[in-house]
């Protein structure tokens, strides 16, 4: 799929690009792995604003998509490759021998009319799916699990890619997409190849309007808000620069600073991703 620019009728569609969808065979989604999703405007289940500037967007069907694989052994055809709004990959529909139907992460390279396959039997090929100790090592690998059968959790968004490096005992090495080691049992699953959809991040969105189809409202920089109630690098006269060094509007510093709390997994990463 290749990006391609509109034509400059307006400010906005001026220097605008987008992915066209030749290579997409299907439209609508397949109706019994469609369930209804509510938009949530960045709040919990007690009615607070968790994640701010968000809201509103275009209305989106949830597509179930089986993160698992575990159907070992069964072949599955490829029978379209479909968009998919909630995420930023684009998603594959297989049909397994049995007439099970199920989405999957479209790899890199992967076709319609494909066969992939899951399993200690299966081919390092672009969409097949085994566990960590039966892919050689040095394979390129998406849709990692972190806890064996619980699904794939890491390496899923468009041109993500992970690296198995090596394996001791009941552990296999990870170089993750950000530079990070990490350590991951051999008995978790992972899909092979890269993810698709490579010119994601290559996309101008070009207006604002764009991002409010996708849910994201507008904010406010931290200098331009009153001081006080607004924002620690608020008010000044004049444009100012904030007088301090960047803050969240709860006084926490960014731009470097540590914020993972999570000790117990500390021992599993090998390198640091800076």
């Amino acid at each position: 799929m290749a990006i391609k620019a509109y034509k400059p009728t307006s400010p906005g569609r001026r220097g605008m690009t987008y992915i066209t969808g030749e290579k997409l065979t299907k439209k609508a989604p397949e109706k019994s792995l469609v369930e209804p999703l509510k938009g949530t405007g960045g709040r919990n289940m007690h009615g607070r604003i968790t994640s701010r500037h968000r809201g509103a967007g275009h209305k989106r069907q949830f597509r179930l998509i089986d993160l698992k694989r575990d159907k070992p052994g069964m072949t599955a055809k490829v029978v379209a490759l479909e968009y998919d709004p909630n995420r930023s990959s684009r998603i594959a529909l297989l049909q397994y021998l049995d007439g099970d139907k199920r989405y999957i992460l479209a790899p890199d390279g992967l076709q319609v009319g494909d066969q992939v396959l899951s399993g200690p039997g299966a081919d390092v090929k672009p969409g097949h799916a085994m566990k960590l100790k039966d892919i050689p090592l040095g394979s390129m690998i998406h849709n990692i699990e972190i806890r064996p059968g619980k699904g794939g959790q890491m390496v899923r968004s468009a041109g993500a890619v992970a690296q198995l490096m090596a394996r001791e005992g009941e552990y296999a090495t990870i170089k993750l997409p950000s530079g990070e080691m990490r350590l991951i049992l051999v008995e978790c699953m992972a899909s092979v190849g890269q993810v698709g959809n490579l010119d994601h991040n290559n996309v101008t969105i070009g207006k604002a309007g764009r991002m409010r189809w996708m849910g994201e409202r507008p904010q406010s920089r931290g200098v331009v808000t009153r001081p006080g109630d607004g924002h620690p690098m608020g008010g000044g006269e004049g444009k100012s620069s904030g007088g301090r060094h960047p803050t969240t509007p709860w006084g926490k510093p960014t731009k470097g600073y540590k914020t993972r709390e999570n000790k117990l997994t500390d021992k599993f990463i090998v390198k640091r991703r800076k």
